[in-house]
């Protein structure tokens, strides 16, 4: 009787009819002036709906297919966690060792990280992503032998803060426990074993395949193709892979399968397991991270997932595994993830909880906040100062502009406009502020 059930199931899957959802991604690519996307959905071991929507090229009018390669953007960094994980699980890695045991010549505080605050987002390293640089493998591990004790923006394990660098630096690790750059090494430990034949780091071997070009699109306008295409391979493992639908399917269903696609055993379990468990919690939040993965409760699901930005390009991955099914999305306009009709793909494959918008309050401003937040923060490049003057807190940016903050509880601001600010410290004064996945110490 187990067996008819999952039998009829099956059926019931490929006969879903998707429309709604195919109509809703035309809406939303209208909407936010993308050119296309590709989209695949998973359940189980198989692909129940994969289809291109829009167009790969502006100025060529091409739709788009299934099988065209996209960059992921950040949406990399699981596939370089699942890589470092799994030599951890091989043993050639203490994921709670000081790099420093692998990689020689690091400057002092910087050698005392270890490979699981890299991939947690915990090792304090300060952010940034720049889009162009060097073409070659060597750009990877020179740039990091030329890091200071300054990439540290606080010390290790204090606080989560989303580092694209730390990520470069895993990397590395990866490169240097492989024996091989980094490319080559992922090519060998994940894509080939996995069978993703149109997946690579390399730009040069992805615009030999059927390549989607990536577009800008400023406000309102139209989108145009983003010229000259972004490239640093010294940024590679924080956001560079190129893929499809087609592969990347194949990479979840073995995520979904415990390791297994198509009968066969290709990831540890244990690797999956490492990706999977909470490392660190997002500051005032209930979600956590991974490895390579942020971990939520999405409407009474279980949510593994990861997004993705490069210029030109969006992309969006989000696993339920506990149901076996998951939602691809790419994109070729920056940033782009189209997040509606990631919804309604979710709605489609699942029963979920209706929504809830918790009701937001605004707090009076006490003499005590004033004096427990006022002062600067940085992170890099990026620095706020928080300042109190006639019964409110204010916001003061690098560039020069100023915002009133709301309170909605003891640690939690909003800015007018929308973003969000989370306080957090000890002994009375708060030590770091953090907005969306980014937090910037105090520095006086």
């Amino acid at each position: 009787m187990r067996y008819l059930w999952i039998a009829l199931l099956s059926v019931r899957a490929f006969a879903q009819d998707f429309t709604a959802l195919e109509q809703s991604a035309r809406d939303e690519l209208a909407r936010l002036h993308v050119p296309g996307a590709s989209i695949a959905l998973v359940r189980g071991d198989r692909v129940v709906w994969a289809k291109g929507v829009g167009i790969a090229n502006v100025e060529t009018n091409e739709p788009v297919r299934p099988d065209m390669v996209f960059r992921l953007g950040s949406t990399t960094k699981m596939f370089t966690a699942a890589a470092l994980a799994g030599l951890a699980v091989e043993g050639r890695i203490d994921l709670d060792a000081p790099i420093g045991k692998y990689i020689a010549g690091l400057p002092p505080r910087l050698s005392r990280v270890t490979a699981g605050q890299l991939l947690s987002h915990t090792a304090g390293i300060h952010d940034e992503a720049p889009m162009y640089g060097s073409h070659d493998d060597s750009a990877l591990g020179a740039g990091i032998r030329s890091w200071t004790d300054d990439w540290l923006f606080t010390a290790p394990g204090k606080i989560f803060s989303y580092s694209n660098p730390g990520y470069w630096l895993a990397g590395y690790l990866v490169e240097v426990l492989s024996g091989k750059p980094y490319a080559d090494a992922m090519d060998a430990r994940l894509f080939q074993p996995l069978g993703m034949q149109h997946t690579t780091l390399r730009p040069l071997l992805a615009m030999t395949w059927p390549l989607a070009q990536g577009h800008d699109a400023a406000g309102t306008s139209a989108p145009r193709v983003a010229r000259p295409a972004a490239d640093n391979a010294a940024s590679w493992p924080a956001g560079s892979i190129f893929s499809n639908v087609d592969d990347l399917t194949r990479f979840v269903i073995a995520f979904l399968g415990d390791g297994t696609l198509e009968g066969k055993r290709l990831i540890d379990p244990k690797t999956i397991a490492l990706l999977s468990a909470p490392h660190a919690r997002y500051p005032g939040s209930d979600e956590s991270y991974g490895y390579g993965l942020s971990i939520r409760e999405y409407r009474g699901v279980h949510v593994l997932e990861h997004g993705g930005s490069r210029m030109g390009y969006g992309s969006f991955i989000r696993m339920a595994p506990e149901r076996r099914v998951a939602v691809i999305i790419e994109t070729n306009r920056s940033g782009a993830t189209l997040p509606a009709t990631l919804d309604k793909a979710m709605e489609l494959l699942l029963p979920l909880q209706e929504r809830r918008t918790p009701a937001l309050k605004s707090l009076a401003v006490t003499p005590q906040d004033a004096a427990r937040h006022a002062g600067v923060y940085r992170n890099g490049d990026q620095s706020i100062e928080i300042v109190g003057r006639e019964g409110k807190l204010f916001l003061k940016r690098t560039n020069g502009g100023e915002v009133a903050l709301v309170k909605r509880s003891e640690t939690r601001y909003a800015a007018e406009g929308g973003a969000e600010y989370v306080m957090t410290g000890d002994g009375g004064r708060t030590e770091y502020v953090t907005s969306g996945s980014r937090s910037l110490a105090r520095v006086r």
